[in-house]
């Protein structure tokens, strides 16, 4: 507990992936500090939109979201990619977890900030939008 900075014994039995993946590091040796888990709520939304050309990336999407989500957004994931078979168009799909370190967020706030990504990505990735 004194090495890591953790505050209560019981996170060392804790399932939560948000723990246990601040002490996944690629060397031993690497000082970790915990970081305390907010205990509000999170708010999770989707984005799926058709991919431009081979010049796609995801992690440029990843960067994109948390660029301007900043702080709020916790986690991105590919939830699904699906190819249309006639058009032979990919479309990606992402979750997005929202989530304040200190208060509770509200759907109108997280709106706003994933309207943005919607936005950025048309503009800066080329995607078409399936919003």
């Amino acid at each position: 507990m004194i090495l890591y900075d953790i505050p209560d014994i019981r996170l060392f039995w804790s399932e939560d992936e948000r723990f246990l993946k601040q002490f996944i590091v690629p060397h031993i040796y690497k000082k970790i500090k915990f970081q305390p888990l907010s205990k509000y709520p999170p708010l999770i939304n989707d984005i799926s939109f058709w991919l431009p050309s081979e010049t796609y990336s995801k992690n440029d999407f990843y960067d994109l979201a948390r660029t301007i989500g900043g702080d709020l957004i916790e986690k991105v994931v590919l939830l699904d990619e699906y190819t249309h078979p006639k058009t032979k168009k990919v479309s990606h799909c992402y979750r997005i977890t929202y989530r304040h370190p200190e208060r509770t967020l509200t759907q109108n706030e997280v709106h706003d900030i994933h309207q943005a990504i919607q936005a950025s990505a048309v503009r800066e990735l080329g995607v078409e939008g399936r919003f």
